[in-house]
């Protein structure tokens, strides 16, 4: 079980203004380590186990099916394994449970193993022998998962002790440098001091120390580390030409031999991973691309500046969106699209398709029959003029497979791994992908199960990138990918609906009565076919805040501007 971490306590005297926020965090994290705790079960309970002989248990569940002839073995007396009394509030023994199954294990490879040394006369053994193999593999699975859930407890217990641990860690630093400013005069003394804290404060709680004695000793720790800093500083300062001749030369030497002694697991390592992340295409064909449809995006907008000079109208109405794309979703896309390397001229065809898909120019003329003032009757016409930019994001949920989705993913969450290819100052419209907001949500709220569940789903993805049309981890996802994904791994089987098809299944709710595990939906967040519908959702955590897929997936504060400018409603799952 998880060391138990005390929970720091100062008067108003002792601390500085500037350390309250440092005390209410460390506060928090203690609240959320005792409510963890006292999750734990406490009463003891004999554990019993028991191995019998598998040959003989093996037989009794074929039932008189035919089974392989094999050489009897000798019989063996029964043995009975008998485990000590164990406290149930310490986590389930990963040992106990290999050991359990360790002899059934044993008994059903052999018996597979003689299953396959005839199987292959008779194709009926074959399939039978083929189909139990499929389901003892789907036991194992389930088997696998219950012992894990078991540890759940455990884990999150184990967690927030962490969180409460750095939490500590961190105040006591703050408060030592608050109390003590000569004593930061470098970073390297400041770091060796908070290693020394840390260090400390650690031996302390594995000794049982009370929460005073923890502070007290950590201070005496950082300030003998601040000296010891002050003394190795001096040192150095009077033998610095020296040291800086031998610092280099054993820095030669430290390059040299890991360069010959771990070259080829460097090159392979980042391979694998750099691989699958970094446009394959060459620098040249890339840029080349890019102006190219640059190139068409400036032909037609100086088509639409120039309209009236080369049309004939009476009159012009324009509705127009916006001609622009990201560099780096275009170059992504063109790449996932074509699944690996392309050049400009491969490329050229694609290029033409993308941009026809992207920009629809719609001109409709109309006529209509006037007369002047002396009665003559005349013919009026007039144009309207209407661009819809689809947005170059929106196209990978119509022309890339799964395959293709997963690759745009792994682009757009790391540019590439060419976040200089493309310059803000030269390219003003790469968006590129922030980082995440996280947000620690109250533990009260996670007293609710179905929430707690819905919460820890949602949180492995944060920082994916968005992904229009992406619906599980492998491609990444979009906002109502994301939300389907969380809620059906938290116990409910919907399936993959958009925005409005989860605010069709759900009750809306006032937002007096919204409640965490709540989702939340919000309208002309883009221009969407129908226009009064439901085109963003999100999972309400409480506090005014949500988890949704923006870019990347975050939380998000709906007192912003932004989101109330756009809210729609707040909706209870089934």
């Amino acid at each position: 079980m998880a060391k138990k971490n005390p929970r720091l306590q100062f008067t108003d005297a002792e601390l500085n203004p500037k350390l309250k926020h440092h005390v209410r965090r460390a506060n928090k994290a203690a609240d959320k380590a005792e409510a963890a705790r006292a999750k734990l079960p406490k009463n003891r309970k004999k554990l019993k186990r028991r191995m019998i002989d598998q040959h003989s248990q093996y037989a009794k569940k074929k039932k008189g099916g035919s089974s392989p002839t094999t050489t009897a073995a000798p019989s063996t007396p029964k043995k009975r394994l008998y485990f000590e009394e164990v406290d149930k509030s310490a986590p389930p023994s990963k040992l106990s449970h290999t050991v359990r199954e360790a002899p059934g294990a044993v008994v059903s490879g052999t018996v597979h193993r003689q299953i396959q040394q005839t199987e292959q006369d008779n194709v009926g053994v074959e399939s039978v022998h083929k189909l139990e193999m499929t389901a003892e593999t789907g036991g194992r699975i389930m088997e696998s998962a219950c012992h894990s859930h078991k540890l759940k407890l455990y884990r999150q217990a184990e967690k927030a002790e962490q969180r409460l641990e750095k939490a500590n860690v961190k105040l006591l630093y703050q408060k030592h440098i608050q109390d003590n400013p000569q004593l930061a005069s470098n970073p390297l003394s400041r770091w060796r001091q908070k290693q020394a804290i840390r260090k400390q404060y650690a031996a302390s709680v594995r000794s049982g120390q009370s929460a005073s004695a923890v502070v007290e000793n950590t201070a005496v720790a950082a300030q003998k580390a601040a000296k010891k800093s002050q003394d190795t500083t001096s040192f150095i300062w009077r033998h610095k030409s020296g040291i800086g001749i031998v610092l280099g030369i054993f820095l030669c030497l430290t390059m040299l031999l890991n360069c010959m002694s771990s070259c080829t697991v460097l090159v392979q390592g980042g391979l694998s991973v750099l691989g699958g992340t970094t446009f394959p295409a060459s620098d040249a064909d890339m840029l080349a691309v890019e102006a190219a449809y640059a190139a068409m995006e400036t032909n037609l907008q100086n088509y639409l500046d120039h309209y009236e000079s080369t049309h004939d109208y009476d009159e012009y109405t324009y509705d127009l969106d916006t001609i622009s794309h990201d560099p780096y979703v275009l170059i992504s896309l063109l790449t996932a699209y074509h699944h690996g390397s392309w050049t400009l001229t491969d490329a050229q065809a694609t290029l033409d398709m993308f941009f026809d898909r992207q920009y629809t120019l719609t001109e409709t003329v109309s006529t209509e029959t006037r007369q002047d003032a002396d009665g003559n009757p005349y013919t009026w016409t007039s144009c309207t003029v209407k661009l819809d930019n689809f947005d170059l994001s929106r196209l990978t949920a119509y022309l890339l497979d799964e395959d293709g989705l997963r690759l745009y993913s792994g682009y757009m969450a790391n540019q590439g791994n060419r976040p200089d290819l493309f310059p803000k100052d030269l390219f003003p419209n790469v968006s590129g992908r922030g980082d995440y907001t996280d947000y620690d949500v109250p533990p009260e709220a996670l007293e609710d199960e179905t929430f707690a569940a819905m919460l820890k789903e949602a949180e492995k993805y944060l920082g994916y990138p968005y992904v229009w049309g992406g619906s599980s981890p492998a491609t990444s996802f979009d906002c109502s990918g994301f939300v389907s994904w969380v809620i059906n791994h938290s116990g409910w089987n919907v399936g993959r609906l958009g925005a409005q098809g989860l605010y069709n299944i759900c009750t809306p709710v006032s937002p007096a009565n919204a409640k965490p595990g709540d989702l939340v939906f919000f309208k002309y967040t883009y221009k969407a076919p129908n226009p009064d519908g439901v085109t963003h959702v999100g999972i309400y955590v409480g506090n005014n805040q949500m988890i949704h897929c923006g870019n990347p997936i975050s939380y998000a504060n709906l007192t912003s501007n932004y989101w109330q400018n756009h809210f729609f409603s707040f909706a209870r799952l089934p």
